[in-house]
């Protein structure tokens, strides 16, 4: 007869009317006494991927990780080795000695259930789970949380976990690590295979990637025309139909009725004019038939609703990977996303939003494809091929600029960073406009570009291009939109040996015409931020200063610098792993003898070499295609 609910509550009642989270203990005593019993009971627990924390009763949990850790080792597991590790470990007696090893190992019913002994703590472990975070769910809803909409996709993450079945401490040793590491190397070895990431299906990238990686995440950017959607679609269309990897795309841009003629067309090779008028040849029906039938059977999924948020596309990831399984995520494209509607301006919205992609990359565990439209600003140079500076919407500065060291109170200037790699820690100002230090992971030169010297009224001075952002009271606001009489923040003193900022003027100064007009921009905000060491200097001028080599820096979190003692934006492609520029010159040069080519550049690529790969681009198909080999 079915239990009812009332019994199944009553079931979970204790003695005094409190709640008993679920459990079965016989079923935790089954599966050890049979894992001492046989090693076929060990490896159906390690296949379920049980740890010693899905056990309701801690000494069971002892007992299975000293289980496990001889397994591991290829030593016996029996009641006496593991009553000696578990003495070692000094847990032993605090659980009743030797005698309860016996009486797990006799009281055990059968050794072949093991497996569903092990999914039996499984099970009551994950409702274990869900009743803690729904507990601290309901905990996040009390707080009233300014940030609702932050707080449900944090909500959901706890959720997808649980059912992910992941571990919430993120911390592990070395040693641990280093296993899982060889476990990799070893995998690797035996599967000798060159690409070992999601393949692109274009040889020479592959080549040079070994695949998309998990969790990295790909920035693919160019100017209108030169095909990114078409290159990405050929990346997606590649992993769905030959290596059966599920693919999830987001289209800002097109709908879904485009997006499945440019695949349709590309798998078929159709005349893409001819597909878009319908005037077909009867030729190319067979051609059709054949790919809609094997696009049919591709796991391919498209979203294209034109107004995502970064929040909607991780929710979406998310479910969908739970429901199918998931191994790449492409973004048509990054700059028609939405944002956080509270940012301070786009530059800090495009660079959350990318710090976002990231972390789904992360989360997922899967490679995420970010397609950017990049600055019209190169059309005006000679040699059109994108570099980094292009990907980014902050702008560089000369290599003299000299940045704060919060590790030993000294500055440094960016050409040193450039030429020596060092990754110093820096002061830099956090989303709450504190001072903080942070770790400048890269700093790199930018090409050369017209600069302009910001000059502020305690001397302070710093050059810049015109799209560097700086720190207002406003937000961040580039350059060029500063005017004199605009204020931008400076840092008023430093915590640690570093002592009050010299450079600064303002940290010394008293009352004068300069401080009384400070003092009248100030508002509640700005002097609480003062408390915290930021304080603001006027701008008195901007002047030109001609074409110079220019360089920037990536900080980790934080995305600033204080460059020249002022507070300084820096740029956003830190959080990409691979970034690849599409080129064909057949774009700006119509007599070009490389027509129907294209230059897939890879400009940075955290784990391995950077380098240029060509390919074929037949655009009556609007199709990528690996060229011939001599």
């Amino acid at each position: 007869m079915a239990q009812s609910i009332d019994d199944v509550r009553r079931r979970h009642q204790g003695a005094a009317g409190a709640r008993v989270p679920p459990h079965n203990l016989q079923a935790e005593e089954s599966l050890l006494g049979a894992m001492l019993l046989s090693r076929d009971a060990i490896v159906a627990a390690v296949e379920v991927q049980l740890s010693a924390d899905d056990f309701y009763k801690p000494a069971h949990g002892h007992i299975y990780d000293a289980i496990t850790s001889l397994y591991a080792q290829g030593d016996p597991a029996d009641p006496v080795t593991v009553a000696e590790s578990l003495s070692r470990a000094g847990v032993l007696e605090g659980m009743g000695g030797p005698a309860l090893l016996i009486t797990l190992q006799a009281g055990t019913p059968s050794i072949g259930n093991a497996g569903r002994y092990a999914r039996i703590i499984e099970e009551h472990s994950l409702l274990r789970r869900l009743i803690r975070v729904a507990g601290d769910i309901a905990e996040m809803g009390y707080s009233l949380p300014e940030d609702v909409a932050g707080t449900v996709d944090e909500a959901e993450a706890m959720v997808f976990d649980v059912a992910q079945r992941r571990v919430t401490d993120s911390m592990a040793t070395i040693r641990d690590l280093l296993s899982a590491q060889l476990d990799h190397l070893e995998a690797l070895f035996e599967r000798n295979q060159e690409i070992t990431g999601v393949p692109t299906g274009f040889i020479d990238l592959d080549r040079q990637l070994a695949g998309l990686q998990p969790s990295n995440l790909v920035i693919i950017g160019g100017r209108p025309g030169t095909g990114k959607t078409s290159f990405a679609l050929g990346i997606a269309a590649h992993a769905a139909l030959e290596a059966r990897t599920p693919v999830l795309v987001f289209s800002l841009e097109m709908s879904h009725r485009e997006l499945t003629q440019r695949l349709l067309c590309s798998e078929a090779r159709v005349d893409a004019t001819r597909m878009r008028n319908g005037k077909l040849l009867e030729s190319d029906w067979p051609k059709i038939s054949h790919a809609v039938g094997r696009l049919g059977e591709a796991p391919i999924f498209i979203d294209d609703n034109p107004h995502l948020t970064i929040m909607e596309i991780r929710a979406k990831a998310r479910r969908l990977k739970s429901r199918e399984g998931l191994g790449l995520i492409v973004i048509d494209y990054m700059q028609l996303m939405s944002g956080r509607s509270n940012a301070e301006n786009r530059q800090v919205e495009v660079s959350e939003m990318s710090r976002g992609l990231k972390i789904l990359a992360r989360e997922l565990n899967v490679p995420v494809i970010a397609l950017s439209q990049l600055s019209r600003n190169l059309e005006s140079r000679a040699d059109k091929r994108p570099v980094l500076a292009d990907l980014r919407e902050s702008g560089c500065m000369p290599a003299g600029t000299r940045l704060l060291r919060a590790d030993n109170g000294e500055d440094v200037s960016l050409g040193e960073l450039v030429l020596s790699q060092e990754q110093p820690v820096v002061w830099s100002v956090d989303e709450h406009q504190r001072l903080v230090p942070a770790q400048l992971v890269r700093a790199f030169p930018s090409g050369i570009k017209p600069v302009f010297k910001l000059l502020l009224a305690s001397g302070l001075n710093v050059d810049a291009t015109a799209n560097h952002p700086f720190l207002t009271s406003g937000g961040w606001t580039r350059l060029d939109g500063l005017r004199p009489g605009a204020f931008v923040a400076v840092p008023r003193s430093l915590p640690g040996p570093a002592g009050p900022f010299a450079r600064n003027p303002l940290a010394a100064v008293g009352a004068g015409e300069h401080q009384g007009r400070a003092s009248e921009h100030r508002s509640v905000a700005v002097a609480e931020h003062e408390a915290s060491g930021i304080t603001w200097d006027e701008v008195v001028a901007i002047t030109p200063l001609g074409m110079q080599p220019t360089f920037d820096a990536t900080v980790a979190g934080t995305h600033n610098f204080i460059a020249d003692g002022i507070v300084a934006h820096n740029s956003l492609e830190q959080d990409a792993d691979v970034v690849i520029f599409l080129y064909r010159d057949e774009v700006y040069n119509r007599d070009t003898p490389d027509r129907g080519t294209a230059e897939v550049i890879v400009a940075k690529h955290r784990n391995g070499p950077i380098g240029v790969t060509h390919l074929a681009f037949l655009d009556h198909y609007t199709r990528f295609a690996n060229m011939a080999r001599v």
